[in-house]
């Protein structure tokens, strides 16, 4: 019997030496100690890390060339996208598994942040964490932000000593340097096989359009059918001309001339033998070779000596943007410039142990008020 009365015996006497204040505002005390534990942690405890900063920006390496209508221009810049997207690709990138692997490869990150000399809170709890949490981690570390206004990428990475910040930082510029360039050299690249592609095909059908013209000539015997018109026309306007004027001598001489005189008739047979040949090299003219008129085939020749022009005018622009293609996709399209280099900090500026602690006192006292609130609450209902 005496041993079963203990327990109650006890729990008074134990709730006895409590102190008065902790009987009275039960809450509240839990919500002192924790913010004083929290307090002590951000103070004493929490390991230092070291903020390592860098501004860079994008930009694009274009050449200074004169605009012209070539396969250049038809196809666009080599390298697509503003220096906002520039920027915001980089961005990418910088924050990506890809970068995270690459880090870790050439500089431990896991062993760094998982090292047993910084505090169980602040670092990476295992080195063999799972790849998803090794980079939830990574992301809490490291910021990236775009300044719209000047257009600069800020770059801050923490680590738990000055070296290890600043040899992130380094690493991250120099790689994507390395990406952005590549980026745009695989696109350049891409656009130069295009062109060679068509250079090709322009080229046989230049070929195609300039054996038309050939086989043309060879079939109507002449060199060039609008040469041979031009040639007709002007011997029959000088035929006219002749003509004219003798006609106009004839007219003067029937007025004191009858018209058996010799020199009258010479005459006439002059003019009757020009207008013969007038009609001959009219005929000539209008037709050739089995019916087709000369103009027909005149038309016929311009078309092909048009498109073979073309052509070839196709084909020496394709060549000229094939050429500016390789010297674009062997040169460095793009450079990351870097505004302020990476920072070795001397100062750890995380955590913010004054900011930090005052937080966690706040907190606690909200939590508390809640939990005092939701228990006024209760007892209002019991009663």
């Amino acid at each position: 019997m005496n041993q079963a009365v203990e327990p109650s015996l006890v729990e008074p006497e134990t709730q006895a030496r409590r102190p008065a204040f902790w009987r009275r505002f039960p809450i509240l005390s839990a919500a002192i100690v924790a913010s004083a534990l929290g307090m002590i942690y951000w103070s004493l405890i929490a390991s230092d890390r070291y903020v390592s900063e860098s501004h860079v920006i994008v930009q694009k390496a274009d050449l200074n060339v004169s605009q012209s209508f070539d396969f250049s221009n038809l196809l666009g810049s080599f390298v697509g996208g503003n220096s906002h997207e520039d920027q915001m690709l980089l961005r990418d990138y910088l924050l990506s598994l890809d970068m995270l692997n690459k880090l870790d490869a050439e500089l431990h990150l896991r062993r760094h942040y998982a090292s047993h000399d910084y505090d169980i809170i602040s670092r990476m709890w295992a080195e063999d964490e799972p790849v998803e949490w090794f980079y939830k981690y990574f992301l809490k570390h490291v910021s990236i932000t775009f300044d719209d206004y000047t257009g600069v990428l800020r770059i801050s990475v923490q680590a738990f000593t000055p070296g290890m910040a600043q040899a992130i930082t380094r690493m991250m510029l120099h790689e994507g340097e390395i990406f952005m360039n590549d980026l745009s050299h695989r696109l350049a690249l891409e656009q130069v096989h295009f062109l060679e592609e068509q250079v090709e095909k322009l080229k046989h059908r230049a070929q195609e359009a300039r054996n038309k013209v050939i086989q043309f000539q060879n079939q109507r015997e002449m060199v060039s059918p609008q040469a041979a018109v031009e040639s007709r026309v002007a011997l029959i306007a000088k035929l006219e001309g002749t003509r004219a004027d003798l006609q106009t001598k004839l007219t003067a001489m029937k007025a004191y001339l009858v018209s058996s005189n010799p020199t009258v008739r010479q005459i006439k047979q002059q003019i009757q033998a020009i207008k013969k040949q007038i009609e001959k090299e009219k005929k000539h003219l209008a037709s050739v070779n089995q019916g087709e008129t000369l103009n027909r085939a005149l038309e016929e020749y311009q078309r092909l000596d048009l498109e073979a022009n073309l052509t070839e005018e196709a084909y020496k622009t394709a060549l000229v943007a094939l050429e500016k293609g390789r010297v674009e996709a062997s040169r460095k399209l793009k450079k990351v410039s870097v505004v302020q280099q990476p920072s070795l900090p001397q100062y750890p500026e995380r955590p913010r142990r004054l900011y930090n602690s005052v937080i966690t006192v706040l907190f606690m006292m909200m939590i508390a008020g809640l939990i005092h609130l939701m228990a006024a609450v209760v007892r209002d209902h019991k009663d």
